[in-house]
């Protein structure tokens, strides 16, 4: 495995791409967990987001291909990249823009459930001191379910398609295999 290695968690949201990518962090010492929502946070504070999803604007993208290949520049450690990314032209920009520095990118996509979604969504919390704004969330990541469900048809044809159900200790065994991962 070399250390210009990216692993791309996508799935729908409530999938369990987070909950991995810290499994994962703490498995493989090695591997620096690089979220792109920071990134999309940012540039909601600087810019007008006109549809509300911050992957609509090319900056985005264009900070996040960059921010993972300086990274991998930097840093020389595999990257675990816990992010949403069904817009099939979105993840060609991006993910080809990692590969076209000779840096091995693995795209996971993790495949659950609508039920199991809409249970783990409803289970959640992500602002607990503002049960409005919490509810707000949780009605936007539900009505992304069938779009992210749709997506699996249009994946690359190299993305490895994950069991979102299973337990998150078997998918990180699933995923250290796929890459090679020396870990503990």
């Amino acid at each position: 495995m070399s250390e210009r290695t990216v692993v791309w968690l996508n799935g729908p949201f409530g999938g369990g791409k987070t909950t991995l990518a810290k499994e994962l962090s703490r498995r493989w010492p090695d591997a620096i967990l690089f979220d792109p929502e920071v990134v999309g946070a940012t540039v909601q504070r600087l810019v007008e987001t006109p549809t509300g999803d911050y992957q609509d604007l090319p900056v985005w993208r264009e900070l996040v291909a960059s921010m993972t290949i300086r990274m991998l520049g930097e840093y020389e450690r595999p990257l675990i990249v816990p992010m949403t990314l069904v817009v099939p032209e979105y993840l060609r920009e991006i993910h080809g823009a990692i590969r076209a520095t000779g840096a091995q990118l693995h795209h996971v996509f993790l495949k659950t459930p609508d039920e199991v979604l809409q249970a783990r969504i409803d289970a959640q919390s992500f602002t607990p001191d503002d049960p409005a704004a919490d509810e707000e969330t949780r009605v936007w990541r539900r009505a992304q379910i069938e779009r992210c469900a749709a997506a699996v048809d249009l994946l690359p044809g190299d993305t490895v398609l994950l069991d979102g159900v299973l337990a998150t200790a078997e998918l990180a065994g699933q995923v250290l295999e796929l890459v090679g991962a020396s870990v503990r």
